[in-house]
């Protein structure tokens, strides 16, 4: 199998591209330089011929935002997208798949969401997921779509664990808030495994929660963490303060949605690290 990957200079792709050649397979990895192409260019150098596309490719929503930076976060995702898709549309053998990242802030953080929920967010993280779905959909005339609608991803060495570890470690962690807002999350694993099982799954099409089947409140991580570190948790982490350092994108740790991936339970996925506990634990121990 021939796989073209955008975004794998990031967290989740630096795995997922050392899973693809585990498995054998050809990867064709997606520099920032090749999105500069022309269009056919870029499909005759980084689409053609393969089997799957997987596109990760997005700038970081995990720093202060200004109307800069928020151009910044959606263009990097809506115009990446875009450009995969006309390749993909012009190309003279077609992927039979293409797997495009999406993210749980599309909900809103009121009810329980499946992937047949409409229940979206109007946040701005809200607004730039379905835009950012739009454009992935507009492949679906040609070759299968899957939206990787994913919660915040646990590992070492990166993503959101990477700046919480130093104040846990020396036991000035807590919780973020009131601790009620809810965490949908992943494995970095589990989630690496679900990319591969959605390219060898045909049936897997449309939007998918990448999420454990056990999503919990931020008290309930934040208390897990600290035993996991063998540290107290016994801070608060104050919604201003948030405000002041992130600016409106506090909104992503104030915030929560309840997420449940029915879809690939549904389609025999098995997760390696389901509770928070045990992600934890292979993370730390």
């Amino acid at each position: 199998m021939i796989v073209t990957l955008g975004g794998s200079s990031g967290f989740v792709g630096r795995t997922l591209q050392k899973k693809i050649r585990e498995k054998g397979w050809t990867l064709r990895n997606v520099s920032r330089e090749d999105f500069s192409l022309s269009d056919e260019e870029f499909s005759a150098k980084i689409v053609e011929g393969a089997d799957a596309v997987i596109n990760l490719a997005g700038a970081p929503i995990s720093k202060k935002w200004n109307e800069t930076w928020k151009k910044e976060i959606l263009d990097s995702r809506r115009l990446t997208t875009g450009k995969f898709v006309r390749a993909m549309a012009t190309a003279k053998v077609r992927p039979v798949v293409f797997i495009n990242a999406s993210a749980t802030g599309i909900y809103d953080s009121i009810g329980t969401h499946t992937e047949t929920s409409a229940a979206f967010s109007d946040s701005f993280l809200g607004r730039v997921c379905r835009e950012w779905e739009t454009e992935a959909l507009s492949a679906e005339s040609f070759t299968r779509v899957v939206l990787m609608r994913t919660g915040m991803v646990l590992g070492k060495n990166g993503g959101a664990l990477e700046k919480m570890y130093f104040p846990f470690s020396i036991g000035i962690g807590g919780k973020i808030g009131n601790g009620r807002q809810i965490i949908s999350f992943i494995h970095l694993e589990d989630l690496v495994n679900v990319y591969l099982f959605a390219l060898e799954t045909p049936s897997l099409t449309g939007v998918v929660n990448a999420v454990s089947p056990f999503p919990v409140t931020n008290a309930e991580f934040t208390d897990t963490l600290g035993k996991v570190l063998n540290q107290p948790t016994w801070m608060t982490i104050p919604a201003f303060a948030l405000k002041l350092l992130y600016g409106e994108g506090a909104q992503i740790l104030l915030e929560g949605q309840k997420v449940l991936p029915e879809k690939l339970e549904s389609a025999g996925f098995r997760f390696l690290f389901p509770t928070i506990r045990n992600s934890l634990v292979q993370i730390y121990r």
